[in-house]
């Protein structure tokens, strides 16, 4: 267990530090939104475009690849709202806020790093495979859901179009376009230009997570702790279970690409919770809190599923 610990410990470890520096003022916040700022529009979109320019798209990006993780993130979308209107009694668009939360994984700023830690550079292309598709799987079924189900907001259309827009304007998803747009084609990047995006690439992690660390300050707990750890429940330990099975025993994948997806769909809530809580008024309180208290449960959850997937 010490060698697990010695993976995943220096990760939360960054994190911690970020949060500490804001916490006792030795760091502001403003800096630390700053700093995350310059990762995910800058450093993280230059990590994921040199990832996808360079992945095998015809062995990563295959269905018994993605659809254990996916699988596994519907259902922990769907049991997240049921378990909302069920035992806390949300209202329907609460509900789908929570459920949000409970599908929403942490896979970039975390899932890279203890990946990339856990199982070397080797795994990037499996966990990129996952990422790629991620923010638009997500938020397509949660704001589908939310207007659906809800009775109240614009049509579902103008929401469709601000959210596509925003997940289109966003510097990951234009890293991960302009990624497959080299890989497809076949250019190739200057070595110059590719030294300058691989020098800003390995400044991309250890950043974001200093600066998660710090935005992460500013979720404060709230009166809601068992919903919270419904989320953490689903997030943390349900998930991954569900690719686990599909990964191993439906589409029986290697060892080393079952962990890979097990270990990415174990990551906790991202920061895009709170977001999709925020855009839609619902939930935000939940999500916050998930956000924190998962993040810190991961320490110890992370570090039991990959000595598990060690067995494999």
């Amino acid at each position: 267990m010490l060698d697990i610990l010695t993976i995943v410990l220096p990760v939360f470890m960054v994190v911690g530090a970020g949060y500490a520096a804001v916490y006792f003022k030795g760091f502001s916040g403003e800096y630390a939104d700053g700093l995350m700022r310059f990762t995910q529009t800058f450093a993280i979109p230059c990590l994921l475009f040199g990832a996808v320019a360079r992945l095998d798209l015809a062995t990563v990006f295959k269905p018994q690849i993605l659809l254990p993780y996916y699988i596994g993130s519907t259902t922990c979308f769907i049991l997240g709202i049921a378990g909302a209107i069920l035992i806390f009694k949300r209202r329907k668009g609460e509900a789908v806020a929570v459920g949000f939360c409970a599908m929403f994984s942490n896979s970039v700023l975390l899932g890279l790093s203890i990946v990339e830690r856990a199982y070397g550079a080797a795994a990037i292309e499996t966990i990129v495979a996952i990422i790629a598709i991620h923010a638009p799987f997500c938020y397509i079924l949660g704001i589908t859901t939310m207007e659906l189900l809800r009775a109240d907001g614009r049509r579902l259309d103008q929401t469709a179009f601000i959210v596509i827009k925003a997940i289109f304007s966003n510097g990951l998803m234009i890293g991960l376009l302009l990624g497959f747009l080299v890989n497809l084609s076949g250019l190739a990047i200057p070595g110059s230009l590719n030294s300058a995006i691989e020098m800003i690439s390995r400044a991309a992690l250890p950043a974001a997570l200093f600066g998660l660390g710090g935005v992460l300050v500013r979720y404060g707990l709230r009166n809601n702790i068992g919903e919270v750890a419904m989320i953490a429940a689903i997030r943390l330990v349900v998930h991954p279970l569900i690719a686990l099975f599909l990964a191993h025993q439906v589409f029986g994948l290697a060892p080393e690409i079952t962990s890979v997806i097990v270990l990415t769909a174990a990551m906790s809530p991202g920061v895009n919770v709170y977001v999709f809580a925020n855009m839609y008024d619902r939930a935000k309180g939940t999500a916050a809190s998930s956000i924190l208290i998962s993040t810190v449960l991961a320490v110890f959850s992370v570090s039991i599923w990959i000595k598990i997937l060690a067995t494999l």
